[in-house]
Order: structure tokens, then C-alpha cells, then sequence
């Protein structure tokens, strides 16, 4: 195997292993801390290890001679854009963590991936009828996780804040998806972390009392969300994805919610009954079946293997 498939396979699998297991740091901060000073100082740990790699990346470019100006009016725009839609997902999902396992919050959240192309129909996105296919089988998936057999339709608490943190994250991505057109893909991501930031240092400020025991007790996870989930894993993505298959790399980072599920289990002793578990499968498919591009499964056919 080339060096560079080598790259592009183990690169996002790293990603995605760091952004599961990442979920059961969350569910450990989330004992000791609340919600907002978790995000406020996890935000403000990826802007610390980002902003180094960005002044690399740049003086690298310059050096090349491929720098360009930043455009600080849309820098701010797509700061304040991607940062707002962002800071509703990452509380959201902090506050749902409180009362559900690491590995349902991981394969809830993966609900934005098929989010992502339904919202692009209000953008004049043409949406096929796969993703609709993809729509239902979430459907079945969050009905298996949230809802107990013999329950009449309702979902916990905590599965609702993760739902509402799935189409926040959604709206991140398309606002994403339009600013990174038109600045650095760097940049853009450290300003959305400072608006996360800020955002959530307000809030803790004014309604949260965290405690210095409680600081001391959630350090190393939170040290894990900031600098290797905010900060390297988004590294890696970036490294993925230049020049990589962009299917494949797609489909590699979409396994966090499988290693979710595997590091609750292994790290917190998380354990889901076979309904859930069967739930989990469902929307697995569907995330999976959401990230193929139509094309690549009309040259490829249902048998063919790709070597």
C-alpha cells in the first residue's frame, strides 16, 4: 500500500476514534463541571492549540509564495455564524450527556449527517431519494434508542437536547460548508472556537458555580476534548482530506459513533440492551449510506469490491 492510501485511511480513522472516544471524556467532565464551563474552557484550549498551526500553515504558504490576504470582514461573518451554531451544539450535547450514555450520545449526534443534505433543500439543494431513504432509517434508529418497548412515544431528556444538538450541528456544517469558500479553513475554525468560547464563559459567569474540586477532578478529560478532540483531531481531518478520496475519508470519520459506543462500554462500563444496540445499527447504516455519493455507487455496483 502507497504511503499516501496509508495516509488517507489512518489519518481519519484516527480522527474518528478521537472524536468517539471523546464523547466519554465529555460524559466524566460533565460529573464534575457544568455544562458551559466545560465548552469555555475546551473552546479556549482548541484556539490554543490551533493558533501555533495556523501560524505555521501560514509562514509555510509564504514561503511558497501562496499566501494570501485575509479578508477580516468575512473571517468575522463565518466566526460568528459557524461559532453561534456550534456553541448551541456543543451545549446541547453537554447538558444531554448528563443523563445518557457516552455511546447513544455519540450515534444521536451522528444524526446530522443526514440533517446536512434535507437542510440543503431550504438552499435550493436537490435532495435524492436515497437521502430520504437515510431520513427514515434514522427515524427507526432514534426510535430503538430513545424510546423503551411498551412506551407510548415520548423521549427522555436527554436524548431531546441531543436531538436538538444533532440540527445544531447540522446548521454548523452548511454555514461551514459556505465560509470556508471564502477564508481560511484554519482561521475559520479558531474563530468559531472563540465565539464558542465567549459565549460559554458568559454563560458560566452568570449561571453556573463550577468549583475548583470540581475543576481539579474533570483536568485530564478536559484536557483530552480541548487539545486532542478540538485540536488534533481537526488537524487530522485537514491532513485527511488533502488530497484523499473524499468518500472514503468521509466514511472513515463518520465511525465516531461506533467508537463511541465501544469506548463507553470499554472505559465507563456503559452497557446498551439489544434494542438499543439494534438502533445503533440502523443509524449506522444510514450515516454510512447518507456519505456515498450516488455516482460512486452507480460505477461501482452492488457487488464490485474497490481494492
Amino acid at each position: 500500500m502507497k504511503p499516501n492510501a496509508i495516509r488517507h485511511i489512518v489519518v481519519p480513522l484516527t480522527a474518528a476514534m478521537i472524536w468517539g472516544t471523546a464523547f466519554v471524556f465529555q460524559s466524566l467532565c460533565a460529573r464534575s463541571l457544568p455544562p458551559f464551563t466545560v465548552n469555555a474552557l475546551r473552546s479556549f484550549l482548541a484556539v490554543a492549540v490551533l493558533t501555533p498551526f495556523s501560524a505555521l500553515l501560514t509562514r509555510a504558504r509564504r514561503r511558497r509564495g501562496e499566501a494570501h490576504k485575509t479578508d477580516w470582514k468575512r473571517l468575522l461573518r463565518g466566526s460568528l455564524a459557524c461559532g453561534t451554531f456550534l456553541f448551541l451544539g456543543t451545549g446541547l450535547q453537554q447538558m444531554g450527556l448528563a443523563t445518557t450514555t457516552a455511546g447513544k450520545a455519540g450515534f444521536i449526534t451522528a444524526f446530522y449527517v443526514v440533517l446536512v443534505p434535507v437542510f440543503g433543500v431550504f438552499l435550493k439543494k436537490r435532495v435524492g431519494a436515497r437521502i430520504w431513504l437515510c431520513v427514515g432509517l434514522v427515524a427507526l434508529g432514534l426510535w430503538l434508542l430513545c424510546i423503551r418497548a411498551g412506551e407510548t412515544l415520548s423521549v427522555e431528556p436527554g436524548d431531546g437536547l441531543l436531538i436538538g444538538c444533532a440540527v445544531a450541528y447540522a446548521c454548523q456544517v452548511l454555514s461551514v460548508d459556505r465560509f470556508a469558500q471564502q477564508t481560511d479553513s484554519i482561521q475559520l475554525s479558531i474563530g468559531q472556537f472563540l465565539v464558542v468560547g465567549l459565549a460559554s464563559g458568559v454563560l458560566s459567569l452568570l449561571a453556573e458555580t463550577p468549583t475548583v474540586a470540581g475543576l481539579q477532578a474533570a483536568l485530564w478529560p478536559l484536557l483530552y476534548i480541548g487539545v486532542m478532540s478540538s485540536g488534533v483531531a481537526y488537524t487530522l481531518q485537514v491532513v485527511a482530506q488533502r488530497g484523499g478520496n473524499p468518500t472514503l475519508v468521509s466514511l472513515l470519520l463518520g465511525m465516531e459513533s461506533v467508537f463511541s459506543v465501544l469506548a463507553g462500554a470499554l472505559i465507563l462500563g456503559d452497557r446498551l440492551s439489544p434494542r438499543e444496540y439494534a438502533g445503533c445499527a440502523v443509524m449506522l447504516v444510514a450515516v454510512v449510506l447518507a456519505q456515498v455519493p450516488v455516482e460512486k455507487m452507480r460505477r461501482s455496483g452492488p457487488c464490485n469490491r474497490s481494492a
